[in-house]
């Protein structure tokens, strides 16, 4: 059963209709122990990065989604449930994130990029190329958790950022595969059954 995290900072609705297209069954999980009595666990993810770690503590939700990763069982974060898979970011400072894996999201500075990203970009996994949509204003610069089971996509918008990930258990998508069309649905099901 693949549960969807539900705190207050996701459309968990478009995620949900993209798993039962798939023939995927899901449901949402919004106490520690719905968290741990799921196989595979979505982190979903829109708005504000301190807003985001704020809703997980005071539903008392973070030490369970640590627990969850620590389990080795799948973790995939998305869009913000990404970035706050990370140590923190620029968009709340004084916030930290959940601190599964290092690394900090920087912010969009270039003057003549509209903010946020929003739209279609092209993504690249090595030979692999998919057109992935995107609604950010911050993303991790680069990164390199040094494991061999990791696989990057790497996206452009003024400059390279990691558009997704896989290390270990977990992974990452800056972008939203539930709403890239048919490549964005193939890997949304990579995704949650590897």
């Amino acid at each position: 059963m693949i549960g969807i995290l539900d705190y207050g900072c996701g459309n968990l609705r478009s995620l949900e209709n993209a798993l039962a297209f798939l023939g995927l069954a899901s449901r949402r999980v919004a106490t520690p122990e719905a968290i741990a009595g799921v196989d595979r666990l979505i982190q979903p993810g829109v708005g504000h990065f301190g807003h985001a770690m704020t809703q997980l503590r005071s539903r008392s939700l973070e030490a369970a989604v640590k627990a969850f990763a620590a389990s080795g069982r799948p973790l995939l974060g998305i869009c913000l449930g990404m970035q706050i898979m990370f140590e923190g970011s620029d968009e709340a400072p004084e916030v930290p994130g959940l601190s599964l894996l290092p690394g900090r999201f920087e912010s969009f500075t270039d003057s003549t990029l509209k903010v946020p990203h929003m739209g279609w970009s092209l993504v690249e996994f090595g030979d692999r190329m998919g057109t992935a949509y995107f609604v950010h204003s911050y993303f991790l610069p680069e990164w390199n958790p040094g494991t061999p089971s990791q696989r990057l996509g790497i996206a452009q918008y003024g400059r390279p950022f990691v558009a997704a990930f896989r290390s270990s258990n977990l992974a990452g998508c800056q972008f939203h595969p539930e709403k890239s069309g048919t490549w964005g649905l193939g890997l949304l099901k990579e995704l949650v059954t590897w």
